[in-house]
Formats: C-alpha cells, sequence, structure tokens
C-alpha cells in the first residue's frame, strides 16, 4: 500500500509538507502542492482516515454538498445522511453550489481540512472534470450520478426503469393519452425519467411522439404546464410529472379550472416527499426512498473514513416503486382507472 512517505519522497518534499497540501491548508506553495497531488495520483494514492495527517486531527465532521437546501426532497436527504452520521458520532456541514459548477467547486475547497469526507450530489448529475479535481483526495461518495461515470462510489435511483414502470402503471388503467411534464433540460434524472416515458410510450401505445411539455421541478412549472393544456385544449387523460413538486403543482391548477383530479385525469409524480401522502387526494408516485439515498451515502462514506478503499464497483442503485393513491382514482393498491378522456379547456 502507498502511503503519504512514499509520496513525500516522490514529490522530494517533507511529509508534513504532503499532509498538509493534501488535507487542504493553504500554507504550501502553490508549485510545492501541485507537485505533491501530481505525485499522489502517479502513485494512486488512498489517505487513510486514520493517518491521513502527521499536522492535523480527524475533524469528526463530514461535508454535505447540494444543488439546493430547499424542499422536501433534499431535506428527506439530509435526515437520512444524519440518521447515520448523528449514530457515528459525527456532525455535518452544510454546502449548498446552487446548480453551479463554479459555486459547486468552491464549496468543495472551502471544505477541505475541515471535513474528513463528503457527500456530493452534482450539479445535474455530472461530476465534471473540474470538481473532481477539487476533490482532491478526501473521501467522496456521490450522489444521483450515472453509473460507470465516474471513479468514486456512488448511490442513485434508477430513473429509467422507475419511469417507464409508472407510464406503463398509467397504460394499463386504460390511459391512452399521457402527458409527460419533464424536469430541467440538462438535469441527468429529468432526461432519464423522460427516456422511460418516452420508450413505454413507444412499446406500449406506437406513440412516436408522445407530448412533452417543459418543467424545472418546481411547483410553478407543474402549473404552468396544466395552463398550456387548457389554453390548447388538448386532449389528456393522465399527467406524469417528473418529480412530485411539479405534479402538485398540476393537481392544483387542475382543481381550480374544476377537473377532478382521479376522475377526469389522472395525476403521477416521482420521489414520494412526504407531502405526497397528505395531499387531497394523495398522490401516486415512484417511492425512491430519498431518506434511504442519503443514508445509504453517508454509511460508504463511513466505510471510506474507517479506511476502506471503495471505488465505483462498491455504487449502489436504488430501485423505486409504486405507491398508488387517489390522485390515479385509487385508495393504496386499487385499480378502478380513468372514467374518460378529458379535453382540458381553460375559462
Amino acid at each position: 500500500m502507498v502511503t503519504i512517505r512514499d509520496v513525500a519522497k516522490h514529490a522530494g518534499v517533507s511529509i508534513a509538507s504532503v499532509s498538509r497540501a493534501l488535507n487542504g491548508q493553504d500554507n504550501v506553495r502553490a508549485k510545492t502542492r501541485e507537485k505533491i497531488e501530481a505525485a499522489a495520483r502517479e502513485l494512486k494514492f488512498v489517505p487513510h482516515s486514520g493517518a491521513r495527517s502527521l499536522t492535523s486531527q480527524r475533524t469528526h465532521t463530514i461535508g454535505v454538498i447540494l444543488p439546493d437546501l430547499f424542499g422536501e426532497f433534499f431535506s428527506e436527504i439530509i435526515r437520512g445522511i444524519d440518521r447515520i452520521t448523528h449514530g457515528a458520532g459525527k456532525q455535518m456541514l452544510l454546502g449548498n453550489m446552487h446548480g453551479s459548477l463554479h459555486e459547486t467547486t468552491n464549496a468543495i475547497r472551502s471544505m477541505r481540512g475541515r471535513v474528513d469526507g463528503i457527500l456530493l450530489m452534482p450539479p445535474n448529475g455530472v461530476s465534471e472534470p473540474l470538481t473532481t479535481e477539487a476533490l482532491g483526495f478526501v473521501p467522496t461518495v456521490l450522489l444521483n450520478v450515472e453509473p460507470g461515470a465516474h471513479t468514486q462510489p456512488f448511490v442513485t435511483v434508477d430513473n429509467y426503469h422507475g419511469a417507464r414502470k409508472m407510464t406503463e402503471y398509467l397504460i394499463g388503467l386504460g390511459c391512452k393519452r399521457i402527458v409527460h411534464i419533464s424536469g430541467p433540460r440538462h438535469n441527468r434524472d429529468a432526461f432519464q425519467r423522460q427516456r422511460g416515458f418516452l420508450d413505454a410510450m413507444k412499446q406500449h401505445l406506437h406513440e412516436r411522439q408522445p407530448l412533452v411539455l417543459p418543467g424545472d421541478f418546481r411547483e410553478q412549472s407543474g402549473e404552468d404546464a396544466v395552463r398550456m393544456l387548457l389554453a390548447d385544449g388538448a386532449p389528456v387523460d393522465a399527467i406524469f410529472a417528473a418529480n412530485d413538486v411539479m405534479a402538485v403543482g398540476a393537481i392544483s391548477a387542475l382543481r381550480e379550472s374544476g377537473i377532478a383530479v382521479g376522475e377526469d385525469v389522472l395525476v403521477a409524480g416521482f420521489d414520494d416527499i412526504p407531502m405526497a401522502r397528505h395531499m387531497a387526494p394523495g398522490l401516486t408516485t415512484m417511492h425512491s426512498d430519498i431518506a434511504r439515498l442519503g443514508s445509504t451515502a453517508a454509511m460508504l462514506l463511513l466505510r471510506m473514513m474507517g479506511g476502506e478503499a471503495l471505488g465505483s464497483e462498491d455504487g449502489r442503485v436504488l430501485v423505486p416503486d409504486i405507491v398508488t393513491r387517489g390522485s390515479t382514482g385509487e385508495a393504496e393498491r386499487g385499480s378502478p382507472g380513468p372514467k374518460a378522456t378529458a379535453t382540458l379547456r381553460g375559462g
């Protein structure tokens, strides 16, 4: 196993300099830091959290960097992380990158030397080279990324098959005119969910160009999509939103227009945020166990911080399942289905 002493010898510097550089401390000259990081990469050095530094101690803190900290989705992830880390006697340091690669890199760099490991959900599900470089040698687990596209361990949701399964479920209820409200254009989760929808529609209903309306994972975009349908007078019997928050917005706009959700038009979402089960009618959705996404990632990170060398082969893919509720005309696991196709009109 390559040690910090080997890196120091390869770079021609002291062990203390290697320790300071790899722990993100500022009192190392830029050229020296570059030389040390190059040596560590060349030797494929993986620091053992129990002997990471001769000049600093463990912080007993993990960094959590998310695209946003607002909303039930991110709250559930944090809740899952906290459940594991609190039990292990660790603290959390939260960072928000606001969906920006530049801010992501800054958030990572600001945590180096202050945390023993990082849980990172890259913006749009893509960990660009600059972000990976900024991570340096801090133990890191990625959330919601493409399996096989990274060297770090990861935890992600099977978005494609989840969306395909939901679309097939709506088709099985007799729906033929299903509209999809997509997520942000460059977001990996949104892309995979839309792909699952399109493939199911093509295979089962032979739809070459199913109707997909733009969304951004926010409630307002769900409302806007329905108002667009109302203005066009589009025949619709079901709406499948790429996340629950947009589905909530869609239900709100339908109800304002006097359209009975679960009868005239069925509505489904994805994620199963806590709000989904408390709505009236309750929202049928794909249960991806968001808290488990966070807790599973936290358990992997604790293993790395304990000295295990984990990589992408240790990643986890969570398989979501359907939870049926009143928004598709059913009680839990019932099956009446839609009454008829409704033509949505405003006014």
